[in-house]
C-alpha cells in the first residue's frame, strides 16, 4: 500500500499551523490574522474619548450653569442711597423662583443680619415675580449688603448680591463668597451627571426601539442585550448620582451634604427632586421591559404570539419612555417660560425623537461590527425610522428655537444662541453624512450573499479548517462529554467567522460601516451641545435681563416728569387739558400731582380721576394709583412706587358725569 500523508488537524486558533500540523494547545499558530472582534472595542473607545474630550471643553467654558431666571430689578436699586431706612427691601426676577428660609439676606457694614429673618414674602402680582424681606427698625445710616439665593423653575440654582447704602455710603466688612452656586466641584460633577444622564436615555431607548422595530432578531443578540443594559445601568447611576448631589449642588458646594438626610427630604420636596424619583420608579419600570424584550420576547418562536408580544411592548416601552423623557420637560426649560403647556409635550415628542435616532444609529454600528446576522432589511428600516425622526426633530426643534431665542439678536449675540447655530450646523453635517449612509444601505447585499456570490460558492481556508475539525468528530458518542462540548464551541465560532469573512468582503457593507462611525461621532459632539443646552440661559430670557438691568441702571432724571394731556370726554363741559408731575421721575418712591384745567383754562373738577402706571416692555402693571383732592381741580398721591426705570405709559382716566368718561394716555421716560 502506499502510505498518504495525514491531513492537517485544525489548531484551537481555527488555523492550521504551517507546517501542517495542528498548534499547541492555547498557542497561536504561526499565521494570524488580526481579528475584526477588535475594530467595535476601537470605535467605542474612540467614540467615548470623543465624547469626554467635547464634554470637558464645554463645561470648561461653560462655568456655572447659566439659569432661566434672572434678577431684573430691586428696590432699592443696586448702589442707591437713600434718606431714611426702607422698611423692606424687593427683588424682582424674570421668572419664577423658588426660596426658603435665607434666601434673602440683607447684612449691615458689620456683617450683621439688618433683616427680621423669616422667609420672604412673596409679592408677585401677575406676570411679575417679586420678593421682599421685612428690615429690623432703627437701623443706621452705612452700607448694606443684599445676598440673594433662589432655584429657578428649571431646576438651576441662582445667586448674587448687590448694596445699597442709607445716608450715605460707608466701609462694609461683609465677605461674601467668590464662587457662584452651582459651581466648584460638586457643579462640575453634577453636570457631567447630567451629560451622563442623556447619554443613557439615548442608548436605553434608541437601542429597545431598534431591536423592537427594525431588528428584532436582535432580541438575541449578546451586543444588542448588552448595549440596552448598558443604557440602563448609565440612567439609572446618573439620576441617582444627581439626587444626591442635588442637596450641595443648590446650596452649601460639599460633598458631604450629599448624604445629609434633612437636605435630601428637602430636595425631594421640590419639583426637580420629585422628576428625579418619577425617573427612577420609572427606570423599574423600564428594567422589567428589558427583561421581557431579552427574554419572552427573544425566545418566542410562533409568528402570530412574537406579533402581539411586539405590540404590547412597543405600546408600554413608549410610555415608559415617554415617562422618562417627561422627567426632563416638567423640571427644565419647558417648564417655564411662555407657552409651557404646549412646549413640555413638544420636548418630550423632541427627546424620544433624537433617541430613535442617534440610540438608534449607535445600535446600527454595534450591530455592523458585532453581530454577523444583521440584513439589509433591517439597516432599511432603520433608515425609515431615522428619516421620520429628522421630520419631528425639525418641527419641534424650530418651534424650541422660536420660543427661547424670540429675536435675530438673541440668536446672534447670546450664549445660547450661538449654541444653537452650532447645534444646527452638526445637524446638518450630520444629514449629510447619513445622505452617504442611505446610498450604501441601498446597494447592501444580504446576510448569505457578499456582492451577488453564494456563500456556498466561495472557497476559504476557514471552510476547509471547518472540514477538518468535522472529520475529527464522528459522533458525539466516541469521545468524551467535554470535548464534544469543546468541538461543538469550535465549529460554531468557525461558523461564525466564516459568515463574519464573508460579510467583510462587502464592500458596501464596509462603506457603511464607516458612514455609520462617522455619523456616531458626529453624533457625540452633537449630544454634548444639545446637553450643554439644556443648562444655559435661553436668549430671549437673557435679552430681557440686559434690558431690564439696563434701564435699572440708567441715570436718574435731572428733575421731576411734568406731562400735558388734553381730553375731550364728549359731554357738556367735557374739554380740558390734565397736568401731571412726578417727583423726583425715578424708580422707587415718588410725589404724583395731578391738576385738571378746564376750556377756559381755570382749575376743573370732575366726579372721577383715576392714573395707572404700565411698562410694556416688562409686561409690569398696570399699577393703579388713586390720587386724593387737596383742592379745586388739584389732586395728589404720594409714595407712589416706581418698581424700575424705563419707558411708562401714563394712563388718565377722567369723567365728568354719570356717563361722560375718557381715558388718555402717554409715554413717558422715568429714571
Amino acid at each position: 500500500m502506499t502510505a498518504t500523508a495525514p491531513r492537517p488537524r485544525p489548531s484551537r486558533t481555527g488555523q492550521p499551523s504551517r507546517t501542517g500540523r495542528p498548534s499547541p494547545a492555547g498557542r497561536p499558530s504561526s499565521i494570524r490574522r488580526p481579528s475584526p472582534i477588535r475594530r467595535p472595542f476601537a470605535a467605542v473607545a474612540l467614540l467615548t474619548a470623543l465624547f469626554s474630550l467635547v464634554s470637558g471643553l464645554l463645561l470648561a467654558g461653560a462655568g456655572p450653569a447659566a439659569a432661566h431666571a434672572a434678577l431684573t430689578g430691586s428696590d432699592p436699586q443696586d448702589g442707591a442711597v437713600v434718606a431714611t431706612a426702607p422698611k423692606e427691601v424687593t427683588l424682582t426676577f424674570s421668572e419664577a423662583i423658588a426660596v426658603g428660609d435665607g434666601s434673602i439676606r440683607v447684612l449691615d457694614p458689620s456683617s450683621k443680619r439688618a433683616d427680621t429673618g423669616v422667609e420672604p414674602k412673596d409679592l408677585s402680582d401677575g406676570s411679575t415675580v417679586r420678593y421682599g424681606v421685612e428690615l429690623l427698625p432703627g437701623l443706621p445710616d452705612g452700607t448694606y449688603t443684599v445676598a440673594w439665593q433662589a432655584i429657578s423653575a428649571d431646576s438651576h440654582p441662582i445667586s448674587g448680591a448687590f448694596t445699597f447704602s442709607i445716608g450715605a455710603p460707608s466701609e462694609t466688612t461683609v465677605a461674601l463668597p467668590s464662587e457662584e452656586v452651582g459651581g466648584g466641584a460638586v457643579g462640575t460633577v453634577y453636570g457631567i451627571a447630567r451629560y451622563i444622564a442623556y447619554a443613557g436615555f439615548i442608548l436605553l431607548v434608541g437601542g429597545a426601539a431598534f431591536v423592537l422595530g427594525c431588528w428584532p432578531r436582535g432580541a438575541t443578540a449578546r451586543p444588542m442585550q448588552r448595549l440596552v443594559v448598558r443604557g440602563w445601568i448609565t440612567l439609572t447611576s446618573a439620576t441617582l448620582a444627581m439626587l444626591l448631589l442635588r442637596n450641595p449642588y443648590t446650596g452649601s458646594g460639599k460633598f458631604a451634604d450629599a448624604f445629609d438626610l434633612d437636605g435630601l427630604q428637602a430636595v425631594l420636596d421640590t419639583k426637580p427632586g420629585a422628576a428625579l424619583v418619577s425617573r427612577l420608579l420609572l427606570l423599574g419600570a423600564a428594567a422589567l421591559f428589558i427583561a421581557v424584550l431579552f427574554g419572552t420576547y427573544a425566545r418566542r418562536e410562533d409568528a402570530v404570539e412574537k406579533r402581539d408580544l411586539t405590540f404590547g411592548l412597543a405600546v408600554g416601552g413608549g410610555v415608559v419612555a415617554a415617562g422618562i423623557a417627561a422627567t426632563w420637560a416638567m423640571s427644565e426649560h419647558a417648564s417655564t417660560g411662555i407657552q409651557a403647556g404646549i412646549a413640555m409635550p413638544v420636548d418630550v415628542l423632541h427627546l424620544l425623537a433624537v433617541a430613535a435616532w442617534l440610540g438608534g444609529l449607535v445600535s446600527l454600528l454595534v450591530a455592523l461590527y458585532r453581530t454577523p446576522d444583521i440584513g439589509s432589511e433591517a439597516v432599511r428600516r432603520f433608515s425609515r425610522v431615522a428619516f421620520a425622526s429628522v421630520l419631528v426633530l425639525a418641527a419641534t426643534g424650530i418651534y424650541q428655537s422660536w420660543r427661547q431665542v424670540g429675536s435675530w439678536s438673541a440668536l446672534t449675540g447670546t450664549r445660547y444662541g450661538q449654541l444653537l447655530i452650532v447645534k444646527v450646523a452638526l445637524i446638518a453635517l450630520l444629514l449629510a453624512v447619513a445622505w452617504f449612509s442611505r446610498r450604501w444601505t441601498g446597494r447592501l447585499t444580504d446576510a448569505g450573499t457578499a456582492s451577488g456570490t453564494s456563500v456556498t460558492s466561495v472557497p476559504s481556508e476557514s471552510s476547509v479548517t471547518s472540514e477538518g475539525a468535522a472529520e475529527t468528530v464522528e459522533t458525539a458518542d466516541d469521545v468524551a462529554p467535554e470535548r464534544a462540548a469543546q468541538l461543538a464551541r469550535q465549529r460554531a465560532a468557525l461558523t461564525a467567522t466564516k459568515k463574519k469573512r464573508i460579510r467583510d468582503a462587502d464592500a458596501e457593507r464596509s462603506g457603511l460601516r464607516r458612514s455609520v462611525l462617522a455619523e456616531a461621532a458626529i453624533a457625540v459632539v452633537l449630544l454634548a451641545v444639545t446637553t450643554l443646552l439644556t443648562s444655559t440661559e435661553p436668549g430671549r430670557t437673557e435679552e430681557e435681563a440686559k434690558g431690564a438691568s439696563t434701564a435699572a441702571t440708567a441715570p436718574a432724571a435731572s428733575g421731576p416728569v411734568n406731562l400735558s394731556m388734553p381730553f375731550d370726554t364728549g359731554g357738556r363741559n367735557g374739554e380740558g387739558t390734565v397736568r401731571i408731575d412726578i417727583d423726583p421721575g425715578r424708580s422707587g418712591a415718588n410725589e404724583l400731582h395731578v391738576w385738571i384745567d378746564g376750556s377756559d383754562g381755570k382749575p376743573m373738577d370732575v366726579p372721577e380721576l383715576k392714573v395707572a402706571l404700565t411698562l410694556e416692555a416688562q409686561e409690569i402693571g398696570p399699577l393703579p394709583v388713586a390720587p386724593d383732592r387737596l383742592a379745586e381741580g388739584h389732586w395728589s398721591a404720594s409714595n407712589v412706587q416706581i418698581p424700575m426705570a424705563g419707558e411708562w405709559k401714563v394712563d388718565v382716566t377722567v369723567r365728568t358725569s354719570d356717563i361722560d368718561q375718557v381715558t388718555i394716555d402717554k409715554t413717558v421716560k422715568i429714571g
